[in-house]
């Protein structure tokens, strides 16, 4: 039966690279009837990045170049030297750590093998020209770039292309460099036939030891369009472009039910004997793109292809450089039973319309109970007007670097009053609409704020938190910059359920106040922590973690100068399901010590990072 289908699937896949090559074949010899010539190339060209255009995480503030990606532009600022520095650009997250949280969003079905990507950043030059080369500066941790492509667009002109493409110039799987040492990223990219100014990287960081951090990017290539028509065309005979007697035997096969008088008798063949439920299942397996050429082949299978029970939950992050109005539109009718959609990444530069969009959501998202938008810059106030009038029933909305939002526009997640995973990491929502929210969403459990630099007293939402949402189980407030002991006080007496808690950068948070001796007895569910860079953090509030907190899995107190080796050994004694501790730049504890934890607690990876 599975080789019936894959019969099935083999001829479609045949015919249509077949009609592919003959126009490749057609035009290659009308490049050779026509005398063309490759023309000489010119001097190749060097460039550095003079705009950072657009990204999905970095460690950095928005206020300040620290960690930011902003760092990629112009000239190196660290190579060839290795190790952990303020002026490169570094990602939000690295390793399989925030997979393991219970805040992670559920993994999509149908997500192609070969997408690995996680991050992106996408950058300018000055000048369009025909890529011969690119390389990129790895200056700590190498091995997360996964994918490189570019962009027909140029940025800077005044007149963009109506059909804006993107080529792939190289793809690979997620690696893990043998050391953490610098390197120059060179791949052998792919020759395209557009001229181009705007590459786009793509990372994957889940193989590190820590945060990549990347210096520099250097695009080499020439101005004058070399002739691609001959490179690399198969010789194919244009008599060999019609289907062979094994493909018409193969068809025949398939299509045909075989009689006892031996005559045939047109049909679905064995297909006509399984149950539905089971080629269902099977065809469950494909992802999108196979599934649209499996729907080709025969009515039989375009039946199973577009019922909407193939479509409850649809990932179209993958496709995001491919995906329009018009893909909506068609898959509009097969979307009718959705439950879960991801459009992260999809839609920038006139790709998705206001129209388009919110067409699709009233005519599919009735049942929408998660929705994934992170970096859809063409989201605008009505496209969430019309999520919060049609998804009632939503429970998980990520608008994660969704930064083009206004800040007024945020007041209409409070109408999604079943929410309970909200995702506004680098956002513009205001106080405002985040008291709002919070007065109506009390059944949110996850709850990600970080560099949410717009809100502009953080200890009156914690205290809102506290109040309202007495089922939070994680909240990230990276990088807020006015909570105080008081609002932290109000947040964990309430939220006595909290299990994951980001106060990374959090720098008004004073130790002496015994604030987080407090959060340690009033939070004894706690699994992940974060006081990252609060240089007040001492012994006493590492003991008190370890008095109180025996499910603590993730703890990172980078930076602090005050705590000891003695407080870190009764912690890792005390948290038998400690996996992660991070103690880099804390001035007390050395490598050495380091060793020394890491030889007794094996399983659990203590970060130190270092600087050349």
């Amino acid at each position: 039966m599975l080789t019936l289908l894959s019969m099935f699937y083999y001829i479609c896949l045949r015919r249509r690279s077949r009609s592919g090559t003959r126009g490749e074949v057609l035009n290659s010899r009308r490049a050779v009837e026509s005398g063309q010539r490759a023309l000489p190339l010119s001097v190749e060209v060097e460039q550095y990045v003079k705009e950072v255009l657009d990204f999905s995480s970095h460690y950095g503030s928005e206020n300040s170049m620290s960690y930011t990606m902003w760092n990629l532009a112009g000239l190196p600022n660290v190579y060839p030297s290795s190790g952990d520095f303020t002026q490169t650009a570094v990602f939000r997250v690295y390793g399989t750590w925030w997979e393991q949280c219970s805040s992670a969003p559920q993994p999509f079905r149908r997500t192609p093998q070969s997408f690995y990507s996680q991050d992106y950043i996408e950058v300018a030059f000055e000048e369009p020209v025909y890529p011969t080369a690119l390389e990129v500066l790895e200056t700590y941790n190498p091995g997360g770039i996964v994918q490189i492509l570019a962009c027909s667009l140029n940025p800077f002109s005044q007149n963009p292309p109506v059909d804006i493409r993107w080529e792939v110039l190289w793809a690979g799987e997620p690696t893990k460099a043998l050391n953490p040492q610098a390197r120059q990223f060179s791949p052998s990219i792919k020759q395209i036939n557009f001229a181009t100014n705007l590459i786009r990287l793509e990372v994957n960081s889940s193989l590190l030891e820590y945060y990549t951090e990347l210096d520099a990017v250097i695009l080499r290539g020439v101005k004058e369009r070399p002739v691609l028509a001959l490179y690399k065309m198969p010789m194919i005979d244009i008599s060999d472009l019609s289907d062979g007697e094994e493909d018409k035997e193969a068809e025949l096969a398939l299509r045909c039910r075989q009689t006892g008088n031996g005559k045939h008798n047109m049909g679905n063949g064995y297909f006509d004997k399984l149950p539905y439920e089971l080629i269902q299942l099977i065809i469950s397996h494909l992802t999108l793109p196979d599934l649209c050429r499996l729907a080709q082949t025969c009515k039989l299978l375009q039946q199973h292809c577009c019922d909407p029970l193939q479509y409850i939950q649809l990932s179209l992050q993958p496709y995001w450089a491919r995906l329009s109005d018009a893909s909506l539109g068609h898959l509009q009718k097969r979307c009718s039973l959705i439950q879960r959609l991801n459009l992260s990444w999809t839609g920038n530069r006139g790709a998705l319309t206001l129209t388009g969009f919110c067409s699709f959501i009233r005519a599919c998202g009735q049942g929408l109970v998660c929705l994934e938008l992170s970096c859809c810059h063409f989201l605008t106030e009505s496209c969430l007007e019309t999520i919060s009038q049609t998804c009632t029933g939503l429970q998980e909305l990520n608008l994660s670097s969704s930064d083009r939002l206004r800040p007024h526009a945020f007041s209409h997640i409070a109408k999604l009053t079943q929410l309970r995973r909200l995702v506004l990491y680098r956002t513009k929502v205001e106080q405002t609409s985040i008291l709002s929210i919070l007065t109506f969403c009390t059944e949110l459990r996850h709850l990600n704020l970080g560099s949410c630099v717009m809100i502009e007293d953080y200890d009156t939402v914690a205290s809102m938190l506290g109040a309202r949402c007495p089922s939070l189980r994680s909240l990230d407030l990276w990088r807020c910059k006015n909570l105080t002991e008081r609002g932290l006080a109000d947040l964990v007496a309430g939220c006595r359920f909290l299990e994951e808690l980001d106060l990374g950068w959090c720098s008004t948070l004073q130790s002496s106040s015994g604030c987080f001796q407090n959060l340690a007895r009033k939070l004894p569910r706690l699994r992940k922590l974060f006081l990252t860079a609060n240089r007040t953090v001492c012994d006493t509030d590492v003991e008190e973690l370890a008095n109180n907190c025996f499910a603590l899995q993730h703890l990172d107190i980078l930076g602090t100068r005050m705590v000891s080796s003695a407080s870190l050994w009764k912690l890792l004694r005390s948290c038998p399901q400690l996996l992660l501790l991070d103690v880099s730049f804390c001035s007390q504890i050395d490598a050495r010590t380091v060793q020394d934890l890491a030889s007794h607690f094996p399983r659990v990876a203590i970060k130190k990072s270092f600087t050349q």
